[in-house]
């Protein structure tokens, strides 16, 4: 055959050849494979590593792998993770040996990890929080700002861990000892255990916790889990559950605390709550990443019921917290706490430690006005918005029935308007305003007692009041210092009380007058005769804790009397006489004035026959300081001011000429 009898046209490759080169390629691979050193890819995982966490990885041990699998398994072998350049030199965690299977299918389909089997040998956590807020186990540049997603983990073993927790922000310090191993065979019941101690602010602190199986966990299911905190007094419980397997940014459950305080769960929450009476309080809870939501609380507070939701969003670097809470009774002594107080009669309440020192501490000294220093860290680091109301008010011998009140806190500016308080008949109401900006607080409040009875407020005899009639009242007062005490003791601004008509005792009036004839027989004889009350107003001027009277009449049917003196808040006494002058002729008159001395817990009532003065100059006395009053009754309130006895009041003894300006 020659040459031009060749077939023309592209070579085809003979398929043995075919089959001989894809054999080739896959003894090549297996060869490779099989003499592969996969301690040769240890620093190229351990640089990826570094970058993917921002901070430095090593691999010390071997790397341990078997491919030949769609679930291929890995065992890395001393495995240390160091810390972000500020938390110091020692490792963030070290694993002396981690063995993993992963399923390759999720992976080269929808690029999602999943672990059939992980299995961690002694690893040991040290886990830091320093005082601005940075947390190592945030990763990537500047910190993550939720807590890692963990990837599906079907089955989790770990043998004797350990965890160390520091954390400056809330004081806490904790080592706990992690474990998890498989299940009996046809159990359900939890294998995973945590369980560690600690201190929590210098008072012993302890974790237990304990969680469902981990072999087979279903990851469309929530996983759930049980906790108890206790740190000192303080309990906390929870069942609750992840909403997927090992997702810690999104939980649910129930939860109960009890303990002396609620201020006292700082620490534990990072959340500034106010100081109160021991608590016992249940709800449900849920978390989503920072935001944490409390819902059907219901529980009790000193000796107040309370119920309501609250939610925490620690999203931005401010928490916020908001509240909707509400009590079908409160107990009005159980709100001492919150300014550092304590009831006067400390047998008949629930108190906390804290409660029981201060009642004792002002006992001791006879004083009302607590001293306990408040934390203003707390109020400038948290802003928050309260809604409160309770519908009926135990106030003791106060004719309190309920109360309602809505508080704002912005940058440290805790405000708390409206604040009304309901009586019988009538109602107080106004402000308070606590400014925390500055680096000494400054209080201050606007309140207005309007339409009350003043028979409400004073103790009856045969079940006849000795006195009784429209009652109001306006303090506007502003002070500075990191206590009540403090705060009291520079008030600076006025206080006025009215009562624009009413009745009272013909003794007690007599007695204004000291006629010893009239007054005194009819307090002997119980007399319960009425003579009217014209109007009396009592204003008072504050200069440094010092309330100074700048007018003061109370003007009956048959006395008229003017007072002079001070109450004096640094010291919590009081100095008050009223000098009365009887309308009628009395044969038996003694000039002396009826004070009003002691502390502000008990003043004591008397007669100072020792200063008994002469006729003249208890008239020229009891001229002074009318006409001031023109000023002092729209102070009150508009309609005060247009009393016609009051102003009539007013307009007479400017008729008289009676001197202006004079204190007594």
């Amino acid at each position: 055959m020659t040459a031009a009898a060749l077939p023309h046209g592209p070579m085809v490759t003979p398929p043995r050849l075919w089959a001989a080169l894809g054999l080739l390629l896959i003894l090549a691979i297996a060869l490779f494979l099989i003499l592969f050193q996969w301690n040769w890819l240890r620093g190229p995982l351990a640089r990826l590593l570094s970058e993917k966490l921002d901070r430095p990885v090593a691999i010390f041990g071997n790397l341990e792998v078997h491919p030949w699998s769609w679930s291929p398994t890995a065992t890395v072998n001393g495995v240390v993770v160091g810390n972000p350049p500020w938390a110091g030199r020692a490792p963030m965690a070290s694993l002396p040996r981690l063995k993993v299977k992963m399923k390759l299918t999720p992976l080269l389909l929808h690029g999602k990890l999943v672990f059939p089997w992980v299995e961690a040998d002694r690893p040991d956590f040290t886990l830091l929080r320093d005082g601005s807020g940075r947390a190592n186990w945030r990763f990537g540049p500047g910190g993550g700002a939720h807590a890692p997603a963990m990837p599906v983990i079907d089955h989790l073993v770990i043998g004797g861990g350990k965890v160390r927790y520091d954390d400056a922000t809330r004081r806490l310090r904790f080592s706990g000892i992690l474990s998890s191993t498989e299940e009996v065979a046809g159990s359900r019941t939890g294998t995973f255990q945590f369980t560690g101690q600690g201190t929590l602010r210098g008072a012993p602190f302890t974790l237990t916790a304990s969680g469902g199986p981990l072999v087979n966990v279903d990851t469309n299911r929530p996983y759930p889990f049980v906790a108890r905190i206790a740190s000192g007094p303080t309990r906390v419980s929870m069942s609750a559950s992840f909403a997927r397997p090992f997702d810690f940014n999104r939980i649910s459950g129930q939860i109960r605390a009890r303990g002396p305080d609620l201020a006292g769960l700082y620490g534990l929450t990072n959340v500034s709550l106010p100081n109160t009476p021991p608590y016992n309080l249940a709800g449900g809870f849920a978390r989503v990443h920072k935001y944490y939501a409390f819902r059907r609380i219901h529980g009790r507070v000193g000796d107040s019921d309370l119920a309501g939701a609250l939610s925490v969003d620690d999203t931005k670097r401010r928490p916020f917290l908001r509240a909707n809470l509400a009590s079908r009774r409160l107990r009005l002594a159980d709100l001492t706490a919150v300014i550092g107080g304590a009831p006067s009669h400390p047998r008949s309440h629930t108190l906390s430690p804290a409660q029981k020192v201060m009642a004792t501490h002002l006992a001791a000294q006879h004083r009302m006005l607590p001293d306990a220093t408040l934390d203003v860290r707390r109020i400038r680091a948290a802003d928050a918005r309260l809604i409160y109301r309770a519908e009926t008010v135990d106030a003791g011998k106060a004719p309190v029935r309920a109360l309602s009140l809505k508080l704002v806190l912005d940058r440290g500016l805790l405000t708390v308007d409206p604040l009304r308080v309901s009586l019988p008949q009538g109602d107080l109401s106004g402000l308070i305003r606590l400014n925390a900006r500055a680096a000494m607080p400054v209080t201050g409040i606007d309140l207005r007692l309007v339409n009350a009875r003043l028979e409400n407020f004073v103790k009856r005899q045969s079940g006849v009041p000795p006195v009784e009639g429209g009652l109001f009242a306006h303090a506007a007062l502003t002070g500075i210092g990191g206590s009540v005490r403090a705060a009291a003791a520079t008030a600076n601004g006025n206080f006025t009380v009215a009562m624009p008509g009413g009745q009272i005792r013909k003794a007690l009036a007599e007695l204004m007058g000291i006629d010893a004839a009239n007054g005194i027989f009819l307090l002997i004889t119980k007399d319960h005769g009425q003579t009217p009350i014209r109007c009396a107003v009592a204003n008072f001027r504050a200069q440094n804790g010092v309330l100074g009277v700048q007018s003061m009449i109370v003007d009956t049917g048959v006395v008229q009397a003017r007072g002079a003196g001070a109450i004096n808040l640094r010291n919590e006494t009081m100095n008050l006489a009223l000098y009365g002058k009887n309308k009628k002729f009395r044969f038996i008159r003694i000039a002396a004035p009826i004070t009003i001395k002691g502390s502000l817990a008990s003043p004591k009532f008397g007669v100072d026959i020792a200063k008994a003065a002469p006729q003249a100059g208890i008239a020229v006395a009891l001229g002074a300081l009318v006409s001031p009053l023109a000023a002092v009754l729209p102070f009150i309130g508009p309609p005060l001011a247009k009393d016609a006895d009051c102003a009539g009041l007013i307009g007479a003894a400017e008729a008289r000429g009676a001197p202006v300006g004079r204190r007594l």
